[in-house]
């Protein structure tokens, strides 16, 4: 099933309900992203994109990095948060005031207004690369939800159900475009499908997504 949402102008502070628990909020992080875009490169700066490794010793294909007190690494010992940085053994950027306001009122305005994530997962995607379906399950408490920004070129994100065989939405995002999902869908399965190669005047050929979690 495909949600037909590619989205022009006029979608801009609509919401779109993926189930109880679940929204679209469209353009919601449009007002922000000269200030995450400023944040993102001091990020960089400090704890560079890098492909990580599964405990199965496949390359992920997507790059990452992280902010926050908590960073999501992976490698052969498995999927897991550590407070320090694997490459440079030092504690990761801080949240920048930008992510934890956009993350919080996100949240907020689809129903979870007690959100403080101490986490924010950065994802860059180019042509071709995708996130399998997954669950985010390395959490401590799995009461706070998902905030999950979409930043450049445009994606097809899936939402499934509970098991991983389960029909998934469809769900075209746009440049700021936000998903908050928690309560009874907080362990859905869901991932990206494959990049579709263009050029995005923010991000060039690429697609950022920050992922904000409630880790310890």
């Amino acid at each position: 099933m495909t949600l037909d949402l590619f989205a022009d102008d006029t979608r801009t502070g609509s919401r779109e309900f993926l189930g109880e628990g679940a929204v679209v909020l469209r353009q919601f992080a449009s007002p922000h992203v000269d200030a995450v875009f400023s944040a993102l490169h001091d990020i960089e700066a400090h704890a560079p994109f890098r492909h990580m490794v599964t405990p199965g010793g496949f390359r992920m294909s997507v790059a990452m990095t992280n902010c926050g007190e908590y960073g999501w690494v992976s490698d052969r010992r498995g999927y897991r948060y550590d407070a320090n940085d694997p490459l440079t053994a030092h504690r990761w950027p801080a949240l920048p005031e930008v992510f934890l306001t956009l993350a919080r009122t996100a949240a907020e305005a689809a129903g979870f207004p007690e959100f403080i994530p101490d986490a924010c997962l950065v994802n860059r995607y180019g042509p071709g690369t995708r996130l399998s379906l997954h669950q985010d399950k390395n959490e401590r408490d799995f009461a706070a939800p998902i905030v999950s920004v979409s930043l450049g070129l445009p994606a097809v994100f899936l939402f499934g159900g509970p098991q991983r065989a389960d029909k998934c939405l469809r769900v075209p995002l746009a440049h700021g475009d936000v998903v908050v999902w928690g309560g009874p869908v907080r362990l859905h399965f869901h991932g990206v499908m494959p990049l579709k190669a263009g050029e995005h005047p923010r991000t060039g050929e690429t697609r950022i997504n920050l992922t904000f979690r409630k880790a310890g």
